[in-house]
This record gives structure tokens, C-alpha cells and sequence, in this order.
């Protein structure tokens, strides 16, 4: 009972002082949105369904550059794909900066490719994108070699089921993270070894906790919350043991190190720590190595595997589509050999559906979090240097600006008239500008391998009816998740 009243008198005593900070102050001019509480910011305006539903209804109000209070921080929301390509491209160096997500903002710390800023994001982005080129991304025969070598183990592992019903979600995620684990830890794991399988669990529930409404509520109010139980301290215990194996394996590359061979990126990161030792401040050190191997092996594996999921769902959903699909798998590819990625361009409808998976599955929907690293002027109005900045992906994708039927998924919206693949400016889910997705590349040719892959060799079939399978997001936060579903895969 003592220590009940104890709790509450420390949360009351937290939010007093929270109170006593006064209203938010803002420096520039900021764009129009919401007038905030003090400490509360702009709750009274957030929707119950979360922060996407709450941006989108405040964008009917005050158009597609606003500013709303995340508890008591500003921040700038940009809404449609023009508003997003002026902040992200036409002004790439003044909006390059990276925001925090609260719920991973203990793991990472400013760390890591993904999340740091300033010299160290510069050093550590250049030096990621040439050492995954030199190991198999953007190396089209490079990169095909490692897809393909999964995709002999792809149509195995679903054969074995032998048309039973399964939950796809651990074959696809273990063909996604091996692709990554080949090009970082030089090696690739046994579908089912447990340390393995651990750690794609722990990734598959972390993301679903960075997601959650909770771990928005979180963003709301991360320094008082952060003192409380919730899905942050799940998320960084999950995060920490995938750090600590990422650890192990460090020790290991160390002590088998040849500096004559490098033999993935980690060796390659080790070789530069060595030849920057002397330097006091080298961004080559330990903490960096840690959490960028973490930032692309949790990115490697999460965004393609849930691509897929969602992908699958929607054949089951729309079994035309996916017999169109296998008309022209036949037609430019056949039985006899395996499809490469110079089919792509034989395949304008095939490449269309997932053009349209992706636009439709719309895996990140507000964006992964910039800030301004300068005063910096946008349409008439002043942003503050260090204020956040969403750019609402979900805007782009679904604008009806740019696509005819944006609420139905319709392959059409990336077909022209002559049934050829076009282009579309609002198709952003890898975002845009010096902050766009590092794995962009090899990410577009998984789906493309992996999914041609499989309706090669097998269809698909569910035990409920197309008209009653729910699309509903299992979560819709940071990143929007597929429910949970039954698949069969039936040779063909």
C-alpha cells in the first residue's frame, strides 16, 4: 500500500514539474498547426487509432506543412509527394539530419549508420554504401549470386510443408536475413539453427512493439514514461542480446582477421579501426560498429521479409492478379530455369504488383523521424535548426493526386496505356533525398527474385475466401505490419 502511494505522489511530483516548464516555446516561424498544451502539446488533437490517423486528419485542416507538439517538442509534419520532394531533394542538406524514434533512441544512441549525425553519419554512411557494394549490393552479378543461392533453399523449405498450412513469416524472414548475414557476417545460418531463429523472433517482436500504440503514446511523453515499465524496456533487452551476439561475432572476426582478405563488412570495419587507431576522433570505433551492423541486419531482414508477407496476403486476396502474375512468369520465363533479374524488364506486370505491394503495404508510414540542421526557410516559413521533421510516406503513397484508386490495391496505378511499367513521382517507400534507404538496391531485387521465385513453382491458396481476408494492419505505427495469416503453397 506504502509503496502504491509512493508511485503516485513520484508521478504526481513528475508531472508538476513537467507543468511548471510552461508552454512550449518555438524560435522562427514555424508552420501553422494545433495550439499546444504546456507538457501535453497537441494530445487533445491526436486520434485514438494513433499518430498516422491524427496527422492525417490535422493535414485536412492545415494543409500539407504543419507543425504539431509531440508532448511538449515541436515538430514539422510534411504530407503529399511534393511537399516531401521539395524538403527531402530540392533542400537534401538542410533537412539531412535524423530524428529519434523514443523507443529505440536508448539502443541506439546517436550511433550507427541509421541514426547518427553530423562527420559521423557522413564517415559512416560513405563508408557502408562502398563496403556493401564491394560485397554483393549494387553488383548485379554479385548480388544475384547471393539471391540465388537462397532461392534453391527458398522452394525447398516450402515444399517440405507439402501443402500444409503454415504462417509464412519465418521463411520469409530467414531469406531475407540471410542475404544480409552474407554480406555483413560473412556467413549464413541453417533455417533452423535456434541461435538463429532467436534472433529473427526478437527482431519480428521488436518491430512489432516499435509500432504499437503504446510506443506511440511513448513518443508522446518519452521523458517521463521512460522512467516506467512499458515496450521500451522490451525492445531494448531484445535489442541489447542481438547487439551481444553481434558482439561475439566481432570477437571472433577479430581473432581470425587476415588484413590481406577481407571477407565481409565487419572484417573490412576492423581493417579501419586499425588504420584510424591514432586518430582521437575517428568515427571507426567500437560503439559504431555495434550499432550499424545492428541498423542493417535489423533493417535487412524486417523491411523486405514484411514486403513479402504483405505481397503474399494480397495474391491470396486478389487471385486474378496473381494469375496474371503466373501467365507472364510463363510466358517470359517458363519452368526450366530460374528467373534473373534481367526479366524484370520483360515483366511490366509482374514488376507493376510489386510496385503496388509496396505502395499499398506502405511499410513505414510516417517516415523515419529528419531534423534540420540550419535555420532553414520552406514555403514562407522559418524552421528552427534541430527541430524534427516528419515526412508522412503514407501521404505520397496514397495520394489521389498520383493514383487513380489510392485505397485499392490495382496494379494499374504503375501500367501505362500500352501495358508497359511507368513511373510515378509519389512512389517514395524507400523516402528520398541524403537520407534514403541504404539497401534500396538489393531490397528491389529480393522481391523481385523471391516473388517470381516462388509463383514459378507454386500457387497459393488460403482456407478462407478471398472477399473475407481481413487486410487490417496487425500494427500501424513506425512501420505497418501484416496480420497474422495462413498460407498454402500448392506446386504447380
Amino acid at each position: 500500500m506504502e509503496l502504491s502511494v509512493l508511485l503516485l505522489l513520484a508521478l504526481i511530483t513528475g508531472l508538476l514539474i513537467l507543468l511548471a516548464r510552461g508552454h512550449p516555446k518555438a524560435h522562427g516561424h514555424l508552420p501553422p498547426g494545433p495550439r499546444p498544451l504546456p507538457f501535453f502539446g497537441s494530445l487533445l488533437q491526436m486520434d485514438r487509432r494513433g499518430l498516422l490517423k491524427s496527422f492525417l486528419r490535422l493535414r485536412d485542416k492545415y494543409g500539407d506543412v504543419f507543425t504539431v507538439y509531440l508532448g511538449p517538442r515541436p515538430v514539422v509534419i510534411l504530407c503529399g509527394a511534393e511537399a516531401i520532394r521539395e524538403a527531402l531533394v530540392d533542400q537534401a542538406e538542410a533537412f539531412s539530419g535524423r530524428g529519434k524514434i523514443a523507443v529505440i533512441d536508448q539502443v541506439f544512441q546517436g550511433y550507427g549508420v541509421v541514426f547518427a549525425n553530423g562527420e559521423r553519419w557522413k564517415a559512416l554512411r560513405r563508408f557502408s554504401l562502398v563496403t556493401m557494394r564491394d560485397f554483393g549490393m549494387a553488383k548485379r552479378e554479385r548480388e544475384r549470386e547471393k539471391i540465388i543461392d537462397q532461392l534453391l533453399v527458398l522452394s525447398q523449405e516450402i515444399a517440405r510443408y507439402k501443402r500444409a498450412l503454415q504462417d509464412p513469416t519465418l521463411i520469409f524472414h530467414s531469406i531475407t536475413a540471410n542475404i544480409i548475414c552474407s554480406i555483413v557476417f560473412g556467413r549464413r545460418f541453417a533455417y533452423r539453427d535456434p541461435d538463429f531463429l532467436k534472433l529473427l523472433d526478437m527482431f519480428y517482436q521488436s518491430f512489432a512493439l516499435i509500432s504499437s500504440f503504446s510506443s506511440q503514446v511513448f513518443e508522446l511523453f518519452s521523458d517521463f514514461l521512460k522512467y516506467f515499465p512499458g515496450t521500451h524496456r522490451q525492445i531494448y533487452r531484445n535489442m541489447q542480446e542481438v547487439k551481444d551476439f553481434i558482439g561475439h561475432s566481432v570477437e571472433k572476426h577479430r581473432e581470425t582477421l587476415d588484413p590481406n582478405a577481407p571477407r565481409d563488412f565487419i572484417d573490412t570495419y576492423l581493417l579501419r579501426m586499425d588504420k584510424e587507431k591514432s586518430h582521437p576522433n575517428s568515427e571507426f570505433h567500437h560503439q559504431n560498429l555495434i550499432n550499424t551492423v545492428l541498423s542493417l541486419f535489423f533493417a535487412g531482414t524486417e523491411t523486405t521479409s514484411t514486403t513479402l508477407r504483405y505481397g503474399f496476403l494480397l495474391m491470396l486476396k486478389y487471385p486474378h492478379i496473381a494469375e496474371k502474375v503466373h501467365k507472364e512468369i510463363d510466358q517470359v520465363i517458363g519452368s526450366h530455369r530460374p528467373p534473373a533479374l534481367d526479366d524484370r524488364a520483360k515483366m511490366p506486370y509482374t514488376d507493376a504488383v510489386i510496385h503496388e505491394i509496396q505502395r499499398f503495404g506502405d511499410l513505414i508510414p510516417i517516415g523515419v523521424p529528419h531534423v534540420v540542421i540550419k535555420d532553414t526557410k520552406f514555403r514562407g516559413y522559418i524552421i528552427p535548426k534541430d527541430t524534427e521533421v516528419y515526412p508522412i510516406l503514407n501521404s505520397a503513397l496514397f495520394d489521389s493526386r498520383y493514383f487513380d484508386t489510392p485505397d485499392t490495391f490495382n496494379p494499374n496505378h504503375f501500367l501505362d496505356a500500352n501495358g508497359e511499367l511507368k513511373k510515378n513521382e509519389a512512389f517514395i517507400p524507400f523516402s528520398l533525398g541524403k537520407r534514403i534507404c541504404l539497401g534500396e538496391g538489393i531490397a528491389r531485387a529480393e522481391l523481385f527474385l523471391f516473388f517470381t521465385t516462388i509463383l514459378q513453382n507454386f500457387s497459393v491458396a488460403s482456407p478462407v475466401a478471398p472477399e473475407d481476408i481481413d487486410l487490417t494492419p496487425r500494427e500501424c505505427g513506425v512501420g505497418k505490419l501484416p496480420p497474422v495469416y495462413q498460407i498454402r503453397f500448392l506446386s504447380r
